[in-house]
């Protein structure tokens, strides 16, 4: 059997950077496709009066982009502070 290394803090905050990366990436591109959609039925929706709607799903879409930017902005700075002082010299 293998032994399982222990993961230190500093990876599993790699590991969370790393999955919070992928939910940025498929949050901008569901928030794309949704203005696309939205752009070219704009007009039927707003005749079935479901424009409100959308537009709340758009803008609660946005706020999660902005908030996985901050966290993912907050913990790169916390990741480069948990480096080893000789590390963060040769990253600079």
């Amino acid at each position: 059997m293998s032994e399982e290394i222990a993961k230190t803090a500093a990876d599993h905050v790699t590991d969370t950077l790393t999955q919070l990366k992928e939910m940025r990436h498929y949050s901008k591109a569901n928030v794309e496709r949704l203005t696309a959609t939205w752009l070219l039925f704009d007009g039927e929706l707003s005749k079935l009066k479901q424009t409100e709607k959308i537009d709340d799903l758009m803008n609660r879409q946005s706020q999660l982009h902005d908030a996985l930017e901050t966290l993912i902005a907050d913990l790169e700075d916390v990741l480069q502070k948990m480096q080893p002082p000789e590390e963060q010299a040769e990253k600079q």
